[in-house]
């Protein structure tokens, strides 16, 4: 009885511990998909968020010193066609940029004009619209509704409807125009929200000089970022030595390297999860194969050999790892499904470009994780398995 009573116990404790070591697994499983989907929706946001601002590639004329396009080159390229039909181009437009200062209820603040052309895509600044609507450009007359920025909006103290006065500048000579206020749009990022304001690229060609059909250059958006490369290739092939193309990894290059730091901290988290669950997996193993080592030593004096009994442990040991695993994507992906359907976590947009937590998951990456974790956890067990061969059969026979 008091044998019966010593085994039921050993039977509870490591009953217990396998318990835990599970659970770890599972929590680390959950911890580390979340992770993973945090910072990729995290990343895509932001990374949207620029691109919507400037497309994925620009073209236009060779020229250091033609950041904003003062040197005009002409639409209609032939290029353009050549551009569109490739697969992987959501659309290519033209745009133009002029700067210019807006004077409005005594305050004074300085704007990017973006001119657009009827060939924009609307796609971005339609999503993150928060009044008004976006202005129609088939009309022969420039239209003189603009496309601002909320912050601009309440830094001036100005209403959607209202008109208001832009002051350019041009050959050290004073120009306004007279702009109607028709859609604003918050994006959260304030170094574009700040400043840049989207209006009819034929106001920017009469306050360059420029005739019609002169714009500083193209803008190509694509389907995928993942594209972006190929396609800076696919253009340069397109285009002659007079031109230049800028992708908005180089304009932008802080943002998107501040973007790819994020990927350490994934490393990082996904190192440290899969060595706690590991280190959980080696002590449920541990407490495994010694309270069964009288059986061990029964089944070594029966001819069986040390690989054998090894294997069967490892096995068994694979089983609860794959409890673990299945229990903990079941927790991450709900969570993140929770998150990213309901928003229920909140961020400040001023200092994270979002206002709630973003969650992507991408079926490969999960993939990744879960057969990676399987293979570091079995990797990390081999060593405590190894046990086994020190294991005297006559020994624990002997003390049975």
């Amino acid at each position: 009885m008091i044998a019966g009573r010593k085994s039921s116990r050993k039977s509870e404790s490591s009953t217990a511990i396998v318990k835990i070591a599970v659970a770890g697994i599972a929590i680390g499983m959950a911890v580390m998909i979340l992770s993973v989907g945090i910072v990729h929706g995290f990343q895509n946001e932001v990374r949207q968020k620029v691109i919507g601002f400037g497309s994925h590639l620009q073209i236009s004329l060779y020229n250091p010193q033609n950041a904003l396009g003062v040197k005009p080159m002409n639409a209609g390229q032939p290029f353009v066609a050549q551009i569109s039909s490739e697969p992987a181009v959501k659309n290519i437009q033209a745009y133009a940029y002029k700067s210019g200062i807006i004077t409005a209820n005594g305050e004074i603040q300085g704007i990017m004009n973006k001119g657009i052309s009827k060939d924009f895509d609307w796609d971005f600044f339609q999503t993150n619209m928060v009044e008004g609507s976006a202005f129609s450009l088939n009309s022969l007359k420039a239209n003189d509704s603009i496309v601002i920025s909320k912050s601009i909006l309440n830094k001036l103290n100005l209403k959607l409807g209202e008109k208001i006065t832009v002051s350019f500048f041009q050959d050290e000579k004073e120009r306004k125009r007279r702009f109607i206020i028709g859609g604003v749009y918050e994006s959260g990022m304030e170094q574009f929200d700040g400043s840049i304001l989207l209006c009819d690229i034929r106001h920017i060609q009469k306050l360059n000089g420029w005739d019609d059909s002169q714009i500083a250059g193209y803008e190509v958006l694509l389907h995928s970022f993942k594209d972006l490369n190929q396609l800076d290739d696919i253009v340069r092939e397109n285009i002659s030595y007079e031109y230049n193309t800028l992708a908005i990894t180089d304009q932008f290059m802080e943002i998107f390297g501040w973007l790819e730091l994020q990927d350490i901290n994934v490393v990082i988290i996904l190192t440290l999860m899969i060595l706690v669950s590991g280190i959980n997996m080696i002590s449920a193993l541990l407490v495994m194969i010694l309270e069964r080592t009288n059986m061990i030593g029964l089944l070594k004096a029966m001819g069986a050999r040390n690989r054998s009994i090894g294997r069967i442990f490892l096995i068994n040991a694979l089983y609860l790892i794959i409890i673990g695993i299945i229990i903990g994507n079941a927790i991450g992906l709900g969570l993140g499904w929770l998150q990213s359907t309901f928003e229920l976590v909140k961020l400040d947009q001023a200092n994270y470009y979002v206002d709630h937590v973003p969650v992507l998951f991408q079926a490969s990456t999960i993939l990744y994780i879960n057969v990676g974790s399987i293979i570091a956890c079995l990797l990390m067990l081999i060593l405590p398995s190894l046990i086994v061969s020190r294991i005297d059969p006559v020994k624990t026979i002997r003390f049975n």
